[in-house]
């Protein structure tokens, strides 16, 4: 299928499919299609911290086109087909694994607090943990048996996504200090995709500073949602700053004060 020729949908007359803290999915212009649009709100500690941030839904769009499109390149199964506008993503429709995955190069977070290691210890190797998908429950995290017994996926599929998981890592480790930032840690979501007889584990929802932690390689300066959990200010102006240095906004441009302008 050529989605270079798909027609465009306004958003008043689309099918809502669901809608999360961040985003927003509507029905695709053609069957197996999905528009993800990524909405200006910012949350934090299951949802119990809200704002919206103006202009934060454009720079994730961005840069997660951005690392989505070089996943692809590279090989790497995703659901990102491409960008549509300012806001939206056309991709494909996966059945969505109730687990989220996040790789850890640094200790930072709960990792930091629950085993008692000083923030910003380097990790002997990275490490891989689970989270199940359960916003009442406050997404516990999981092992492997948990996952297998409750048949939320089964051994061959966990296979599959720690070698995703570990195919991003090396290839946004890279990306990231190439720029002067480190990739501290980040989730990423998968899904089943169904093409035929065939399915196969591709990555999904998206990655942004809403999912990283990104800290500045030489002053350790936070660049992601942490400085909204953390109450310090200036979340559009470091998630610009990333955009910026990948290349994806002009070097001139204030997305608070004039709205971003994007190289195309």
């Amino acid at each position: 299928m050529d989605f270079n020729k798909t027609r465009y949908i306004p958003m008043s007359k689309r099918r809502r499919i669901y809608e999360g803290k961040a985003k927003v999915l509507y029905e695709g212009p053609e069957p197996g299609t999905l528009i993800q649009h990524f909405k200006d709100d910012a949350t934090a500690f299951n949802a119990q911290k809200h704002e919206v941030i103006d202009g934060k839904g454009v720079l994730n769009n961005r840069i997660s086109e951005y690392i989505f499109t070089n996943l692809n390149n590279i090989g790497v199964p995703t659901h990102f087909i491409k960008r549509l506008n300012m806001r939206e993503q056309l991709i494909r429709e996966v059945e969505i694994i109730p687990l989220e995955v996040v790789v850890r190069n640094i200790a930072a977070g709960s990792l930091a607090t629950r085993l008692g290691i000083e923030e910003g210890t380097t990790l002997p190797r990275s490490i891989i943990e689970f989270y199940y998908k359960n916003d009442a429950l406050g997404d516990p995290m999981v092992s492997e048996e948990h996952i297998t017994a409750f048949g939320w996926a089964n051994p061959q599929e966990i296979d599959d996504i720690m070698a995703l998981a570990i195919r991003v890592n090396d290839f946004m480790t890279g990306l990231f200090m190439g720029v002067g930032i480190r990739l501290v840690d980040f989730k990423i979501e998968t899904g089943r995709l169904y093409e035929g007889e065939t399915m196969r584990i591709v990555l999904a929802d998206e990655i942004s500073p809403d999912s990283c932690r990104l800290w500045d390689a030489k002053s350790n300066d936070k660049m992601d949602k942490d400085r909204f959990r953390k109450d310090m200010g200036g979340l559009v102006e470091a998630y610009t700053e990333v955009a910026r240095r990948l290349g994806i906004l002009m070097e001139s441009e204030n997305v608070v004060h004039t709205g971003p302008k994007l190289v195309v």
